[in-house]
């Protein structure tokens, strides 16, 4: 037995992670912006987020399942950080319909895992054959779904045994005249079961058949410890999911843990000195008998709930800024969608074709961070650096949307004859960045070759590599300069500049056949070579683009801007 639960505990996180990732993903590209600003607007006042997370948890009958949807979605950048917290606070309160089922209607509660496996090969279907993008991305959100919690099934499954032990049962009959050991208990086998309405209905039937003693307001004073453990325990849910996603992600499922810990924490002394458990004998309508039992325990799982929401929810920015000082952005989390492009500074063009200008600095600052990070992590096989240069690439893609869609909802207004030829440069200005970023992806990927094949450059290619690496940001400094300054000669510098990087290819790639030649490099380790040579020179190409326009007073002056093939 303890080896089906070791087996069945690893490999059913492994598909939780797995398809976790495949989830979020899909989210990301099937949902895209349009969602993102409908599940802004839904979830943008307190109590409708609320109310939206108990109605969607009381539909699929697992908080766990919303809580790892939240996390999915602001790991998609889908949903902000308050919002999110506010839709948890409402998965808290949904939650506790199972247990009101089990007292009423003794069946057994839907456990959404029943629909995982069709919902694998609804999902591989629509994401082998669908005929369109959004079609596959649908299927790969269903997918993601069917795996993830096809692994909380596994996990579930694993600890099964537990559920009809009589050991286990004594174990928690004993803990429960301890409101402490129970805490700590209730919480242990929600994280082992991977259910919260397990653990809640598991408590009820012990209590329905008198385990815990037939003096039944006893009985309902031990069992409500195991209550509050429970609300701990399916916390873990959310931070398993959380594993290898963003920041903001990270801070939700942290935000969860500490919301039902706090409530815990303050509610203990009134469960210890019997007041809650009078709190719920009086709300309840029926008289605390054998019969009433299971109902009693879920008025206090309700109880609890609804109160620490009502509690938390005018503190929700307080509980925001705690989670955000628990989990400091790092570095690599600073990067952040632009934040001058005002609306209501539309009406005003000049001003708003600035706050553009000023974005498109920030991009390609941004474009740069990722061009140095993906080479870097190529010269020292760095695979944190490579995974940065990816998340980097994600912010770049973010800069291109916003500041596209604030440039497009600007040329519908009435410009003058400057800003109305001025404004296409600077939308191709912003792709050419975008297509740097990618080319930076493909720095990333050739280095995740060069570590896998464990391929190391020759001295002579190192110092090379560093070379045309130092031009390329001398270019990058050239353009950043030129546009925050809107500097002709330091653009005509970065011109000059290209022109060394198109030397530097033809002659490094000369130089590095022949060292295939003698002998002092491998074929592998030359392709890999030459790739990133290649990259970085159309990396020029692009930053080129840009110049030209400076150059021509952003208007290309009637040079056509290079098109670089490939990706």
């Amino acid at each position: 037995m303890i080896k089906d639960m070791i087996f069945g505990t690893v490999g059913g996180l492994g598909l939780f992670l797995f398809g976790m990732g495949l989830m979020s993903d899909g989210l990301k590209k099937a949902a895209g912006q349009k969602v993102r600003k409908l599940l802004s607007s839904l979830t943008k006042h307190r109590i409708i987020a609320v109310l939206v997370g108990a109605f969607t948890t009381c539909l699929i009958q697992s908080s766990s399942a919303t809580t790892v949807m939240v996390v999915g979605f602001v790991n998609a950048g889908l949903l902000p950080l308050k919002q999110a917290l506010c839709v948890v606070l409402g998965a808290n309160v949904g939650t506790t319909f199972t247990a009101w089922l089990v007292s009423v209607s003794g069946l057994a509660a839907f456990k959404i895992t029943t629909y995982s496996l069709p919902a694998i090969g609804v999902g591989f279907l629509l994401q082998t054959l669908g005929k369109t993008q959004k079609m596959r991305n649908v299927g790969q959100v269903l997918l993601g779904f069917g795996i993830l919690f096809t692994g909380i099934g596994f996990m579930k499954d694993a600890f099964s045994p537990l559920r009809n032990s009589q050991q286990a049962q004594q174990a928690l009959i004993w803990l429960g005249h301890n409101p402490i050991l129970a805490v700590l208990a209730g919480t242990l086998f929600t994280m082992l079961l991977q259910s919260s309405s397990a653990t809640i209905a598991m408590v009820q039937i012990l209590a329905f058949n008198g385990a815990f003693g037939l003096d039944w307001p006893v009985a309902l004073q031990v069992a409500i410890p195991f209550i509050l453990g429970d609300n701990i325990g399916t916390t873990i849910t959310a931070e398993i999911a959380s594993i290898r996603t963003s920041v903001a992600a990270r801070r939700t499922a942290r935000g969860h843990t500490l919301f039902n810990v706090i409530g815990v924490l303050y509610m203990l002394p009134l469960v210890w000195t019997g007041c809650f458990s009078s709190v719920v004998e009086w709300i309840t309508p029926f008289k605390l008998t054998q019969s009433t039992v299971m109902l009693h325990i879920a008025v206090a799982h309700s109880t609890f709930n609804v109160f620490n929401t009502l509690v938390f929810l005018p503190l929700i920015r307080w509980l925001e800024a705690i989670v955000i000082k628990i989990i400091p952005a790092k570095a690599e989390d600073a990067i952040t969608k632009p934040i001058v492009l005002e609306e209501h500074l539309l009406e005003t063009p000049e001003i708003a074709m600035d706050q553009a200008r000023r974005e498109i600095v920030r991009m390609a600052e941004v474009a740069k961070d990722a061009v140095n990070h993906a080479i870097e992590g190529l010269d020292k096989n760095d695979r944190k650096k490579l995974i940065l240069t990816l998340k980097i690439e994600d912010a770049v893609d973010n800069f291109q949307y916003e500041i596209t869609s604030y440039l497009a909802a600007l040329s519908r207004k009435e410009l003058s004859g400057k800003l109305a030829v001025e404004l296409p440069v600077l939308l191709h200005t912003v792709n050419d960045l975008e297509r740097v970023s990618d080319h930076a992806v493909n720095i990333a990927e050739i280095a995740e070759r060069k570590i896998d094949q464990k391929i190391s450059f020759s001295s002579s290619a190192q110092a090379e590599s560093a070379e045309l690496k130092n031009e390329v940001n001398r270019m990058f400094d050239y353009i950043i300069s030129s546009l925050k300054n809107n500097d002709v000669e330091t653009a005509k510098s970065a011109l000059e500049s290209e022109k060394n990087v198109n030397k530097m290819q033809i002659d490094f790639r000369r130089s590095h056949v022949r060292r295939m030649t003698e002998g002092a490099c491998s074929p592998q380790t030359g392709l890999i070579f030459i790739d990133m040579v290649d990259n970085l020179e159309k990396i020029g190409d692009h930053l080129t683009n840009i110049a030209q326009a400076v150059v021509g007073g952003l208007q290309w002056d009637g040079v056509e801007p290079k098109i670089s093939s490939g990706s």
